[in-house]
């Protein structure tokens, strides 16, 4: 034996030595509360983080890429330029597997320090190359939700996704932070922020930290890894030849390939790439909300500016309201789920997504009370996270043995990336040509027939998973 295989044994010995103990070791009655506290502050930091360039979009655009491109093309110009931040979005495809190998933790306290940061080079961002930087690592943190795996893999089976929608709607409260900020640190002045950045950005940061205290890798995790690490030379072989990749350690490759063979996780995720048209209604609904405030103060006779400043505060109290709504379908979806089963949760929440949102649009450009028009937007947003989380994270999650189940997680957005490129290169152009008053309508004639495609394959072509034991899944259910 080599000397450098000899270290490698070596090495392999101590992690298992160092994963049993941790296994040994009691976690105590009130260890699970004290997991589900963590789970809950990192969601908070994941919600806002995730939310907050959608509602600040039309605040952004106008202080940066309005005196470059004009008040009429600044969303739109920002999200032609929103485009190279994608980069950070490919490059998160490769990172996330890594916690199939690593494990859990590691990555859930690295993200959320990455979450805050990102927000703190944003609210240091005076020009658009700094900008971009920010939304990059934005795209490149926010993808991963490890806690969504801490959670599926530490609660029990039968009120898995009871708990997780819970949280997600306490969490989702917390996105009321943003409007606030913006009306006690903005107001009707848009070159202030930045503020409302650097404290939410700050705000994540100590979350982390927070974070990292006390917190204990998941048993499903280290079960595998031991599991993994016990294996002969041989049996590790044999398991990189098997063409079904339910063994592999790991691995975005390893992922795509049992994803694609896998005849449940393949309808799994490409018909969640299909319903991800509808993301298109999450990006920019603030901005909709804005031009349509615009549209009937400029229709009484105000000029163009008059009527984008007077519009701040309305879309500022409509923003009060869209975490209530997005809570309240989150919440809905959790119990939805846990009762009727997980395909029939894709199909209720992404219907009620879709009429959230027209109704919500027509609204915004009929001058609807504000509060009332947050709500909707929040229904809509809510609803089809629901949707998502249900078909793309969820059932993928309880599709997938431990040893991939974060790489799974990795392939999912990859696919849909793949699903959904050709409409937000359509998009994009359209907005660009039309205007920012045409965000709303593009985004309705793309985000129903994706939707409607993506609900219909996994309604006719998945099988339900709920109640399913995380441990007990091979991969080889086929």
């Amino acid at each position: 034996m080599s000397i450098k295989i000899q270290r490698q044994k070596e090495k392999e010995l101590k992690e298992i030595q160092k994963l049993e103990r941790e296994l040994a070791r009691p976690r105590g009655n009130t260890y699970l509360w004290y997991l589900l506290f963590v789970i809950t502050i990192v969601y908070i930091a994941d919600e806002i983080t995730s939310t907050i360039g959608n509602q600040m979009s039309s605040v952004i655009a106008q202080n940066l890429f309005a005196p470059v491109f004009g008040t009429e093309f600044a969303v739109a110009r920002m999200g032609a330029f929103g485009a190279f931040a994608l980069i950070g979005t490919f490059g998160s495809f490769l990172y996330k597997p890594l916690s199939d190998k690593y494990g859990r933790k590691p990555f859930l306290i690295i993200n959320t320090i990455g979450m805050g940061a990102a927000m703190i080079v944003i609210s240091l961002s005076y020009s658009i190359p700094v900008y971009i930087l920010g939304a990059t690592m934005v795209s490149f943190f926010i993808p991963h939700d490890v806690q969504m795996l801490y959670l599926m893999e530490s609660v029990p089976a039968k009120r898995r996704v009871t708990i997780y929608a819970v949280i997600k709607a306490i969490t989702t409260l917390f996105v009321i932070l943003i409007p606030m900020l913006r009306n006690l640190l903005m107001g009707s002045d848009i070159s202030r922020w930045h503020n409302v950045y650097m404290v939410l950005g700050l705000f994540a940061v100590v979350i982390a930290f927070i974070a990292a205290v006390g917190i204990r890798e998941t048993e499903p995790f280290m079960r595998r890894r031991i599991a993994y690490l016990k294996q002969s030379d041989e049996e590790r072989k044999n398991a990189k030849e098997d063409k079904s990749g339910a063994d592999a350690n790991g691995g975005l490759g390893a992922a795509f390939r049992y994803g694609m063979r896998n005849k449940q996780l393949r309808w799994l995720l490409i018909g969640g790439g299909f319903a991800m048209w509808g993301s298109l209604m999450t990006t920019n609904y603030e901005a909709v909300m804005s031009q349509g405030y615009m549209t009937g103060f400029m229709a009484s006779g105000m000029e163009m500016e008059a009527a984008r400043v007077a519009a701040v505060p309305r879309v500022t109290s409509a923003l009060m309201l869209f975490p209530v709504g997005q809570a309240l379908l989150t919440a809905i979806q959790g119990f939805v789920s846990d009762r009727f089963g997980r395909k029939q949760t894709v199909a209720v929440m992404g219907g009620t997504a879709l009429l959230c949102y027209v109704t919500f649009f027509m609204g915004a450009n009929a001058g609807w009370n504000p509060y009332l028009i947050g709500f909707l937007s929040g229904c809509a947003i809510g609803a089809y996270w629901g949707c998502m989380d249900t078909c793309g994270g969820i059932m993928c999650t309880e599709s997938t043995p431990t040893n991939l189940r974060a790489s799974i997680m990795s392939v999912q957005p990859l696919v849909a990336a793949v699903c959904t490129v050709f409409v937000g290169v359509l998009s994009a152009i359209l907005t660009n040509i039309m205007g920012d008053a045409y965000l709303g309508p593009v985004n309705m004639i793309i985000a129903v027939p994706g939707m409607l495609i993506g609900i219909l394959m996994i309604l006719f072509k998945v099988r339900e998973t709920k109640g399913i034991d995380l441990n007990c899944v091979t991969g080889r259910e086929e």
